[in-house]
Order: structure tokens, then sequence, then C-alpha cells
């Protein structure tokens, strides 16, 4: 039996290792967002900054090790083998709860999961032994700290209020103050707000921060023989007021002598003491179960007793998790963040929240950010109607976003400017580390989000154009929230529920389960990944000349008839062959395609704005290029979806002699049509090229209304059935459509390009 709760140890440790990656790449967001969005520092350098804090925060993380083993339960109610079960409970929901979230790519809350997998899994251990020694069911306050749970799961709601709040406050104040015009400041006020930042940063990090860690209680010389921890609290006012006033000096000399922008210091520190932070909050998360896990075996082992007997008030008990695992942890911790894809896709649902420009929004509006909108404007209209006129134009001045430089391409613009980020960094590492310091697991997650999302909107950054969608997009992440807190109870209650009826088969089971489903997401993602640089996929590419316009049309042109072949190919095969397999693959393949082209028409605004040339005539063309190649995709999914029907209604095959001009038509368009036309607008500057291929034309129509003209006398006899000659005229017509737009798109480049051609000579 020994040997079977040794397996499962090492099963956690396992699990811990996947959790402390799937946490990581959903967490950087917290940490990664502010420095990314201001691009006021290289990612080389962000990434080291937050690499060193991450090191450094797993080391000096102990102390919150606690709230793993006590915080949610009473360990003193339960034997070992109930608490391995949920453990292993906890750990596996733990990792498919945060691997979904990666996915879709919305931020979640780490110490949420953690805490609601405890209490549903302790809850349901519970139940089971009330269940067996016919107890009542108010015996379940004596298995779970409903004192502490209450008090950590408070802590975590308010922290969504608190965070909003306090950094719309001063996000607000700050750029009344200083506006947008932050180098043109004095070298003392931009000293002032570094100093301010800095000390704060030093005060809650480096100071408080380190009451939370074993290292506080050592005792120095130079401290009277004083611990650090009895030293701050003994010369509190001392201490913060000579850690500003170094800051101030420090902020001053770097401004004045150095010629360093402050911001940047600030940013660079902010990320560095956000991601200590995050380790140092976090690292519970991920390590603090298959910790706990570890130190109870050792204790069960020397004891002698058996696993269904041995108490576990060991667990109350304060023991500091080992150096080796903490240090284990922060490496695992730091390779994620370097190489996780997952995480740069959460980190862009934050930066397009909180863009100051106007981007692709990603979520729909709904009714309830709808209302919340308007009631806002309604406020502020109330607001502007009683601020004097004087007070206003100031306030009006200091939000007056600077003119974009529009050689930087939108891609490469900053999605707020240093002020903000430095804003988001300071106050979201000042609450954290309050918690941190208080043993509180304040998420991360909600304070880092909540407070880059007060910013945005005190900022003014949420338009009226993109207001409905970004309060959407904030309350589809909350509703998120709110959905892990659930699913977490639920499943991990669901799973030690098992577990505790099959036993060691139950595990075994469930983890191959866990493999299968992990693995399987981690595979979608690399192809997802490698899809992104594909050779067929349509690239939304800024450009800021006519010549750049026709250039990066051609290259998405080239592409799509690339695909369009390819699908329309595998379409004649299909129905050839009547496979329904065949339509539900291209069936993909062609909303993939249909999805990027929509892509392309969202970014229309965006791509315009960019051009320099003042001419319409760039712009015209590229509208009409997009809805060329809308029409293409358009005729293939309507082709696809007949088929499918056709095929899945079982009526009857097309007639050997349609397949077989299906096959002519699908043959005669790939030699004189598709592979031609995939060289020429490759290449693009060839006018011969593109005559040679209108010259083709007609005899491309010709084919087409030829076949059509075949099936119209054939329908009048007696073996045309109804459902077939329906489907074959379909195909034909849409082909006749599909290769008329192909036309029109070599057309409409074969005129421009001799205009140019032509004003050159």
């Amino acid at each position: 039996m020994e040997n079977l709760y040794f397996y499962l140890l090492i099963a956690l440790f396992i699990l811990a290792i996947g959790d402390l990656i799937v946490g990581v790449s959903n967490d950087a967001v917290n940490f990664l967002n502010s420095a990314i969005g201001s691009k006021v520092i290289s990612f080389k350098n962000i990434m080291i900054f937050a690499s060193i804090g991450i090191a450094l925060g797993a080391i000096s993380s102990s102390g919150m090790m606690e709230v793993a083993r006590k915080g949610i339960f009473n360990p003193e109610a339960f034997y070992f083998d109930e608490i391995i079960y949920i453990f292993m409970a906890v750990m596996i929901t733990d990792i498919l709860l945060l691997d979904f979230f990666n996915t879709l790519g919305l931020p979640t809350s780490t110490t949420v999961s953690i805490v609601f997998e405890l209490l549903g899994a302790s809850v349901v251990m519970a139940l089971i032994k009330i269940y067996n020694s016919s107890k009542d069911l108010t015996d379940l306050t004596n298995y779970i700290n409903n004192e502490k749970a209450i008090q950590i799961i408070l802590g975590i709601l308010l922290s969504v209020f608190i965070a909003f709040s306090i950094g719309a406050l001063i996000q607000w104040v700050s750029r009344f103050v200083l506006s947008y015009n932050l180098d043109l400041k004095t070298s003392w006020i931009n000293a002032l707000v570094g100093g301010v930042s800095i000390s704060s940063i030093f005060g809650f990090i480096l100071i408080k921060g380190i009451k939370g860690t074993p290292y506080a209680q050592i005792e120095f010389s130079f401290l009277n023989n004083s611990d650090i921890s009895t030293f701050i609290d003994n010369h509190l006012i001392t201490v913060n007021l000579f850690n500003f006033i170094s800051c101030y000096l420090l902020s001053y000399f770097i401004i004045k002598y150095l010629k360093t922008d402050i911001y940047k210091i600030i940013i660079g520190i902010g990320t560095f003491a956000l991601a200590l932070a995050f380790a140092g909050n976090d690292l519970v998360n991920f390590i603090g179960v298959p910790v706990a896990a570890f130190q109870s075996y050792e204790a069960w082992v020397v004891s002698g007793i058996p696993a269904s007997d041995y108490e576990m008030g060991f667990l109350s008990q304060k023991v500091p998790a080992p150096t080796f695992l903490l240090l284990g942890s922060g490496v695992i911790m730091v390779l994620t963040l370097w190489f996780s894809s997952k995480a740069k896709k959460v980190v862009k649902t934050s930066l397009d929240l909180s863009s100051q420009h106007e981007i692709k929004e990603r979520f729909k509006s709904n009714i309830l950010s709808r209302f919340l909108v308007r009631c806002a404007l309604n406020l502020n209209s109330l607001l502007r109607t009683i601020t004097p006129d004087s007070l206003q134009v100031k306030i009006d001045n200091s939000f007056k976003s600077p003119k974009v430089d529009k050689s930087i391409s939108i891609i490469n613009r900053p999605s707020f400017d240093k002020l903000r980020a430095s804003i988001n960094l300071v106050v979201a590492a000042i609450l954290i580390s309050m918690a941190t310091s208080l043993k509180l697991p304040l998420s991360t997650t909600y304070v880092t989000f909540m407070v880059t999302m007060g910013t945005s909107l005190a900022d003014r950054a949420w338009g009226t154009e993109s207001a409905v969608y970004r309060v959407s997009g904030v309350l589809n992440v909350i509703a998120g929230w709110f959905f892990t807190a659930l699913i977490a109870f639920i499943v991990g209650g669901t799973i030690v529920f098992f577990i505790n009826l099959g036993g060691p088969n139950a595990i075994a089971v469930i983890l191959f389960i866990v493999v299968l489903t992990v693995g399987k997401s981690y595979l979608s993602s690399r192809k997802e990944e490698k899809i992104i640089f594909e050779e067929n996929k349509l690239i939304v590419k800024n450009a800021s000349s006519y010549e750049e316009v026709i250039s990066v049309s051609g290259s998405n042109i080239s592409k799509v008839i690339n695909r369009t072949s390819q699908i329309y190919n595998s379409l004649v095969e299909g129905i050839s062959k009547n496979k329904l397999k065949e339509f539900k693959r291209i069936n993909k393949t062609i909303i993939k395609l249909d999805n990027e082209v929509e892509n392309l028409r969202e970014n229309i605004f965006l791509f315009i704005k960019n051009i320099k040339d003042s001419s319409i005539a760039a712009s015209k063309f590229y509208i009409s290029i997009l809805d060329e190649v809308e029409d293409m995709t358009k005729d293939l999914q309507y082709m696809i979806r007949k088929c499918y029907d056709h095929i899945d209604n079982n009526h009857n095959k097309l007639k050997l002699s349609q397949i077989r001009n299906l096959i002519e038509i699908q043959n005669h368009l790939n030699f004189t049509l598709f592979k031609a036309s995939i060289k020429v607008f490759k290449k693009q500057n060839d006018i011969e090229d593109f005559e040679k291929l209108l010259v083709e034309k007609n005899e491309s129509i010709k084919l087409l209304d030829s076949k059509i003209e075949e099936q119209i006398l054939e329908s009048k006899t007696e073996d045309s059935t109804p459902r077939n000659t329906k489907l074959y005229f379909n195909i034909l017509l849409k082909t006749k459509d599909l290769t008329k737009s192909n036309y029109r798109l070599i057309e409409n480049y074969y005129n421009v390009i001799k205009k140019i051609k032509e004003a050159i000579i």
C-alpha cells in the first residue's frame, strides 16, 4: 500500500509540472501586458526582467504554501488517504481548467481555480464521510475552514472592485496633472513621479513582501540585532520616508544627468516587481498541493499507522516548503514564459481591450454592455454640465491624445503610452504585494486585469466607437471568472467522488483522459501556431502607397486562388465519389478561409487610414479586390453546402455524364485559370502574363455555358431526376460565378498595372 501512495505522489509532482506550464501561460498577462503594450522596452529586455522577478519570487513564496494545507479545509478532520485523493482531484481539475482558458485566450484566475477546487473536493469528501458515518449535514462545518475560506473568497471578489476603482482614480489624476506631454515636463516633476512609483514598488515588493518569507526572521547586527520584520514594524514611517527620498534623488539624477527616460526605468522595475509578486503570491496555486502531499507522505511513512487511520492534523503546523522545490518551480516557470505560445494569446486579449487605438474588436456587443455604456454616457453628460467651462477645457486638453505617427504601422504602434503602463504596474504591484504580506491569496489576474481596465476607462481609451465592444469583452472575461469558480467546484468534487469510488483504477483512467485532453490541446495549439506562418494564410498587412496596396493584395489573392483551386478540386472529387467525410473536411477549410477574408474586410478602415497617398484610387482598388474575393468564398460555401446536403440526405448520385463534365471543367480551370493566376499574382508586374490569362476568359465562360445548355436539354429526358439536376445546375452556375470573379480580379490588376507602367513611361 505504501508503494501506491508513493506512485500517487510521483503523479502529483508530474501534474504539478503540467500545472506550472498551463498556469504561467495564463498568468503571464499579469506582468507582461503593460510593458509589451507600451513598447518602450524591447521584448527581450521585458522577458529578462520578468524572468528574474519570477525566479526570485518563487524562492520567497514559502509562506504562502499554508493556504493549500489549511486555508480551505480542516486537515485534522481527514485521514491521509482522503487527503491524497483530494489533492489528486484538485491537480487534475486545475490542469484541465487552465488549459481550457488558455486555448480560448482568456485570462482567468489561478487563485480562484485552486481555492474552489480545494473547496469542491473537500466538501464532497466530507459529504462521503458524513454519509458513511450516518452523521448530520450540519457536521459539514467541522470539515471546512469556513472563516478562512470566506475571507479568501471575499478578498478575491473585492479585488475586482478595488483594483478597478483605484486604477481608474490614479490614472485620471495622473493624466490630468501630467497630460500626454511627459517629455516636456520639468525634471523635478518627472523625478517626483519616478520617486513615488519606484519607492512604492521597493516599499511593498522588497520590504513588505519580504516580511512574508523566512528571510525576514534573520537578525542583523546593523539593525540593532533585530530581524527585518521587527525593524520595519518599529520604524515604518522612517523606512518609507528614507525609501521615497532615496528614490526621488535617484530619479532626478537619472533624468538630469544620465538623460534617461525615467518611465522606462519604472516600467522595467515594475515588470520585475509584478513578476516577483506573481511568483510569490501564485506559486502556491501550482505546487502548494503537491508540496503539502509530499510533507503529508513523509509524516505518514514514519508514523507506521495505516493510511485510512492517520489523521492529518500535522498540516495545521507551519512547515516551510523545501528550497529545491521552489527553485525547480522557478526554472519551469521561466522556461514556460519564454516558450509558451498560449501565453501570447492571452496577452493579446488584454492588450486589445485596453488599446488606445482603433482595432478589430474581438467581442460583440450585448444588452448589458450597451446599457452600461448608455448610463456612462448620460453620467458623463451630467458631469460636463455641472463642471465649470474653464476646468472642462483644462481636462479636455490634458486628455487630448497626440497625433498618431502614420509612418509606424498599426501593428507596431503601442497600445497605450508609458504613463498608463507605469500606473498599471505600480498599482497592481502594490495591491498584490500587500496581499502577499498578509498571506491573503489575492487574485493577481483579477487585480492586474481590472487595474488595466480601470486605467483604460479613465484614459478615455474606450471611445463611443469602441466602448460597447470593450465593455462586452470585460464582461465576458469576468463571466469567465465566475465560470471558473463554478466549474472548479463541480469538477473537483466530481473527480474526488470517482477516485473515492474506484480507487487507484479510477485515478489511472482519469490521468489517461487528462493526458489525452492536454496532449490534443497542445498539438492543436502547435498546429494553429504553424498555420499562422503557413504559405497560404492571408496576411493583414498595412500599406502606405498605391504600389504597396497592389503588392499586399496580389500576395493575398495568389493565396486565395491557390486555396480556391484546392477546395474546388476536393469538391469535384467528393461529389464524384459521393464522400460525405470529404465535404466535412473542406467545409472546415472554407470556413477558415472565409474567416480570414472577413478579417481583411474588418480591417478595411485601419488599412485605408494608413495609406499616405491622398488619392482615393488605392482605397477603391483595395475595396473592389476584397469584394471579389468575398464573392469567391461565398460561391464555394454555397456549392459545398448544397453538395453536403445532397449526400447527407442520401439522394441519388450524379450521373456519370455529369461527373465527366465536372471533371472536364475542373481540368480546364486548373490548367487555364487557377495555376496561371497563382503564378501571375505572385509576380504581379508582368502585363503580358495578365493579357494571356484574359485571352482565355471567353473560352472558360463558353465551356461553362455549353455544359449548362447541355444539361437543359438533358433535363427534358426521362432519366433525369429533379434533385440531381438541381444540384448539378447549382454547381455549374456557381462555378461560372467563381470563374467570373477570378477574371474580374485579373482585369482589375491588369488595368492598374497598365496605368502605372504608362505613367512611368
